[in-house]
């Protein structure tokens, strides 16, 4: 009786921590929750990240001739073999039901980890619930900075931050600035309001000292999920920059586009984070309209002849879900595939032993899909080689043109009038 008492209480606490135990012949798979936007207005995005995950589970769960960890081994070999289950669940872009898909993850389906979730401000509060749980969390396009300034133990973000990816812009236009002698002096922002927004648009800020050749024009930001974004982009018609540098999501993209044809507003170039102006939903609402926005991208299609497992990637993700990888889905593939790798290395479901595994991290260059040096987390869970490029769509077509050197197309600077 008194062994048996002993045994319950040891298997009840293994529960409440979430712990799975140690790899044994029963260990069949390995459950991956996963939280996104799967109905409302970011719903389209939010399914093809999804789809990034779904491919990298495929690829480790299979046996595939590619140059990636695990993808020529059936499963997890540390773990005898066991395949990876994805379980996803709709936080419909909002904070507090993320929390409570988190919650529900971690206590009933019984996640070894979390992944998720693009909206920044849902991976805050979903982080929270796995930091307090004891769970691994990773993202691989949540983006604002401050995610990983909070002292988490059990956050880990594959991507860039806001703060890195807004240097990056300035870099680009320094760039641009001296070797193709364009003439910019003004820059604008305009951004939506919830936790990725407001970071951008501090990071940009941050690094304008740094760079005085440029001056802010003017500040703009709007309500996450407005239909009307007409009085905004006046106030950029008022201000006249010469640049502007957005952070939206895909409906707000696709009204702004609509609006600065509309209203004739054409500043010699219009720059936008990956969620916006990429993604697939854009160009296809827009057509021709489309053309001649820039993005500031970490995958191109175009860097496949120098890295073919990329093209072998990016054509599997075509055929299984009829449209191209962008930045989004190749940023989630990226980060289920360092999870799963680390997962293995530990050879255990126990989260303390994926979190060891995942601080040790050290992914190169030739291991993943992305044009980054590799993958190596700092204290603070941020991947420290994260990089980025700049993409411009021409002919209805994502085109890597920054950095110059592996450059695939001309940039067209300044973009055309409106047609």
């Amino acid at each position: 009786m008194r062994r048996w008492i002993v045994r319950s209480l040891t298997l009840g606490l293994a529960a409440l921590l979430g712990w799975a135990g140690t790899p044994t012949a029963q260990t069949r798979e390995v459950k991956i929750g996963a939280t996104y936007p799967l109905s409302g207005q970011v719903a389209k995005s939010g399914e093809d990240v999804l789809n990034g995950h779904r491919l990298a589970v495929e690829i480790v769960n299979g046996k595939f001739d590619l140059p990636l960890p695990l993808a020529r081994d059936e499963g997890l070999p540390r773990l005898g073999g066991a395949k990876l289950k994805l379980v996803a669940a709709d936080h419909q872009g909002s904070p507090e039901i993320g929390a409570g898909e988190a919650e529900r993850l971690i206590t009933r389906e019984k996640v070894a980890a979390l992944v998720g979730a693009f909206h920044s401000s849902v991976a805050a509060t979903a982080s929270q619930v796995a930091e307090r749980s004891g769970i691994p969390y990773m993202t691989g396009e949540s983006e604002a900075t401050n995610l990983t300034e909070r002292g988490f133990k059990w956050f880990f973000r594959t991507t860039p931050s806001s703060q890195t990816q807004a240097k990056d812009y300035f870099e680009f236009l320094n760039d641009l600035v001296k070797a193709r002698k364009a003439t910019i002096k003004t820059i604008a922002l305009i951004h939506e309001n919830t936790l990725w927004g407001e970071e951008f648009a501090k990071s940009v800020k941050k690094y304008l000292p740094e760079y005085p050749q440029f001056t802010l024009a003017v500040d703009v930001s709007y309500a996450n999920g407005t239909t009307d974004l007409t009085s905004e982009v006046q106030r950029l018609v008022t201000a006249r920059p010469d640049v502007v540098l957005h952070a939206c999501y895909d409906a707000e993209a696709i009204l702004l586009g609509k609006t600065y044809k509309l209203l004739g507003f054409n500043p010699q170039g219009t720059i936008a984070h990956g969620a916006a102006f990429a993604s697939s939903a854009f160009r296809n609402a827009l057509k021709d309209d489309a053309n001649f926005f820039l993005i500031r991208e970490h995958f191109s299609r175009d860097l496949a002849p120098k890295k073919p497992v990329l093209g072998a990637v990016a054509d599997m993700y075509r055929q299984r879900y009829k449209k191209d990888m962008d930045g989004g889905s190749a940023r989630a593939f990226t980060a289920m595939m360092a999870l799963a790798e680390a997962i293995n290395r530990a050879g255990s479901t126990q989260p303390a032993a994926i979190r060891k595994a995942l601080q040790e991290t050290n992914l190169a260059e030739n291991q993943i899909i992305m044009p980054w040096p590799g993958i190596r987390f700092d204290e603070k869970g941020q991947n420290t080689m994260s990089r980025g490029v700049f993409v411009q769509t021409q002919g209805q077509t994502p085109r890597l043109v920054w950095p110059f050197a592996q450059a695939a197309a001309d940039l067209v600077w300044p973009r055309p009038a409106w047609k």
